[in-house]
């Protein structure tokens, strides 16, 4: 699959911008502020009909603007498939292919399958447990649409439990019986999600480390454990235990929305005690294993998407990933780096056609 036309307008801070791409690699050069990031951004919103950095879609309109539109042509399966992406200041956003809008956004996810690495995945290290779990979600549901509709169901049901808590706070009553009704469907749908993570995890994680090896040349063991209540219990158990909590506290605290993953290098966390370089070179492993599973799963090859790939690596470590995507394995990549000579000299030695936007 690859992305051969891009447009842009009153995207972030473009007014009107198109780019006719390499089937190979291709090169955004600039200082920063020149919105280099933003154009990565709109192929990602393409795939997913949303931004990775900014979660307020009204806010990636440019200011002083009331409308902004992605327009993108890609070629998946020996034909072409044109996508838009457009939001107005006061209506929904709209995602159409060929021509046609999507009824529910879900449709859309995984027809483009695209993999980002950026220093912003450094959250997934830093954060809280959310980030992590919408790690392992945006995995699973780019291939498993029945994982994907159980997440939505979920989320959904899991909103309404949280109402039921709070209605029931302030009214000063309780009733099992309806409670027990939201209980039995998160159980139905957690239990899908719960064996769907294990099984992803099962597979993921032998790809993860191999990854990890091949970055950093073998000297270091790391590990991702998945922490859940939910490999002792079934959540109808959970629930029971939790009661007298999810009463006093109005909200529902266990559940596979509180699942969390814990990533270890030599059998410390990476969060305390890796070196930043340590903890890109993770965070980079986890992206190229996500690439590798989504390839695998979807049965094409995706779009690869390198923001700043080269900050705070040394150059060893920069070349065994140039090293990396010097292979057939990788489909169209585009990188973003504020060097143009960094940048030209590494492509160079990858043996692939290339080209180079100054922004």
């Amino acid at each position: 699959m690859l992305l051969k036309k891009l447009s842009l307008v009153n995207y972030k801070n473009f007014d009107s911008k198109e780019f006719d791409f390499d089937a190979k690699i291709n090169c955004f050069v600039g200082s920063n502020g020149v919105g280099k990031t933003n154009i990565l951004d709109a192929i990602y919103h393409l795939s997913f009909g949303k931004s990775y950095f900014n979660p307020i879609a009204s806010q990636n309109i440019k200011h002083g603007e009331d409308f902004f539109v992605v327009d993108g042509l890609f070629f998946k399966n020996d034909r072409e498939e044109k996508i838009i992406c457009s939001l107005k200041k006061g209506a929904k956003k709209v995602i159409k292919k060929n021509g046609k809008a999507y009824d529910k956004f879900s449709d859309h996810i995984g027809f483009l399958p695209l993999v980002i690495i950026s220093p912003a995945d450094r959250d997934l290290i830093l954060e809280g447990s959310d980030t992590r779990r919408k790690f392992i979600d945006g995995v699973i549901s780019q291939s498993n649409k029945e994982y994907l509709t159980a997440l939505l169901k979920y989320n959904k049901i899991l909103l309404q439990r949280n109402s039921l808590l709070k209605y029931f706070a302030v009214n000063h009553t309780f009733d099992k019986t309806t409670l027990s009704v939201y209980n039995e469907q998160l159980q139905e749908y957690g239990t899908i999600i719960h064996k769907e993570r294990v099984a992803f995890l099962n597979e993921f994680i032998p790809i993860f480390k191999e990854q990890y090896a091949a970055i950093s040349g073998g000297k270091e063991d790391v590990t991702i454990t998945y922490n859940s209540k939910l490999l002792d219990k079934d959540l109808l158990q959970l629930f029971n235990e939790s009661l007298e909590k999810d009463r006093a506290v109005q909200y529902t605290t266990v559940g596979t929305h509180k699942d969390d993953l814990s990533f270890e290098i030599n059998n410390y966390p990476v969060k305390k005690f890796g070196s930043q370089g340590q903890q890109k070179s993770f965070l980079i492993a986890l992206k190229l294993a996500q690439f590798n599973f989504i390839k695998a799963q979807a049965k094409t090859t995706p779009i690869l998407l390198l923001d700043d790939i080269f900050d705070k690596l040394d150059e060893n470590r920069v070349a065994q990933i140039v090293s990396l995507v010097d292979d057939d394995n990788f489909g169209q990549i585009f990188i973003s780096d504020t060097h143009a000579d960094r940048t030209e000299n590494v492509v160079k030695n990858i043996h692939q056609s290339y080209k180079i936007f100054k922004i």
